[in-house]
């Protein structure tokens, strides 16, 4: 359905151009939209013209239409005055709310169509049959983006993000809830993950740099079917990036690496990965200095000359932290299997804890 405020910008544009007064009406004699006062006298006639037979009529000087979607009566549409040339307006106007009903149905009919695509809620044969109803083009390259606003949000987020895609009409912006937005977006050259972050920091930038909003996006698929794949991605590495890149706003499913493996380990195997390398102990009872050292150390590929510079610390003290970790853990970051069980156990940490917040 048309929304009223269409709706009263379609028939003020239609007054500037022609001076004919015009109003519409739903079929419970509702005013909807005007450009005069007064049109309320007229709502009595309005709703006897709904079950009249005529397509049009003339009644106290105001010239009255049906306009219909599909044969289905929608709204009547007044014409204030009877001559002759305010009769044509009426019917231009008419052909214009027509056009916008058809305009407006398919539209709904294609975002209901992507919503069940991507929540594979349709048969494989009702993918492509629906498709080439609504002319959507079937095997053409397509990512999804799924961009995470704030729960303050005022209610134009999605028209913020419709605006980017605007006069293209094989993207698709749709929203599966009142906090994501997704964007199916045709991909027209370099799919590069560089590429597809260009798009991602222009919808970003529409939100002003809010940092309360997160985009996520999967990867380019070849076919329709494969677009619910990509959305998936998406969705990952939305909850990816909240676990292990915090500090990014921006997460693409190609750059998650090992996080990406994690996040699909079951909690009782973490568990048990996490009690074979601690034993009875816990990233947790790492004090902010070890933390710090650790994380350095590894932005260093292992370099105990750069991360000792960049923390500001002597080579000798910084062994001596190592060391001290090796007796606590019984790892040593020098060696290179040792780094690595330790990073990933940390990260096998943060996944948990995660994952214990959200079930709370």
């Amino acid at each position: 359905m048309i929304s009223n405020q269409i709706l009263q910008t379609t028939i003020e544009g239609l007054k500037n151009i022609a001076h004919v007064d015009l109003c519409v009406i739903d079929t419970e004699g509702k005013i909807l939209a005007g450009t005069f006062d007064g049109a309320d006298k007229f709502i009595e006639a309005a709703v006897a013209f709904v079950d009249s037979p005529a397509d049009s009529q003339v009644v106290s000087g105001c010239q009255f239409f049906k306009i219909f979607d599909e044969k289905q009566l929608e709204y009547v549409l007044l014409a204030y005055g009877d001559a002759e040339d305010v009769y044509m307006i009426g019917k231009i106007a008419v052909l214009q709310i027509s056009s916008l009903l058809t305009a407006y149905k398919e539209r709904f009919d294609k975002d209901n169509f992507i919503k069940n695509l991507l929540l594979d809620n349709l048969l494989l044969v009702d993918i492509y049959n629906r498709a080439k109803k609504l002319h959507i083009e079937t095997d053409v390259r397509r990512v999804v983006y799924i961009i995470e606003t704030t729960n303050d949000r005022d209610g134009n987020d999605l028209d913020r993000v419709r605006g980017v895609f605007k006069g293209r009409s094989q993207d698709f912006v749709t929203a599966v809830d009142e906090k994501n937005i997704i964007v199916v977006k045709e991909v027209d050259g370099d799919d590069s993950v560089e590429e597809l972050g260009k798009t991602a920091q222009v919808i970003y930038s529409t939100f002003k740099g809010d940092r309360g909003v997160h985009i996520a996006y999967g990867t380019v698929v070849g076919e329709i079917k494969e677009v619910s794949r990509s959305y998936k991605e998406a969705r990952m590495a939305l909850d990816v990036g909240k676990i292990f890149f915090e500090e990014r706003n921006i997460v693409a499913y190609a750059t998650l690496g090992i996080g990406r493996l994690i996040y699909q380990l079951p909690i009782p195997l973490c568990k048990m990965f996490i009690k074979e390398v601690f034993e009875n102990k816990s990233p947790d009872d790492f004090d902010e200095e070890t933390l710090i050292t650790i994380n350095k150390f590894f932005e260093n590929s292992l370099n105990v000359s750069e991360t000792s510079r960049q923390l500001y610390i002597h080579r000798n003290t910084l062994v001596y932290r190592l060391d001290k970790l090796q007796k606590s853990t019984g790892l040593d970051l020098r060696v290179f299997e040792d780094a690595i069980t330790l990073k990933i156990a940390l990260m096998v940490s943060k996944y948990m804890k995660y994952m214990e917040e959200m079930d709370f």
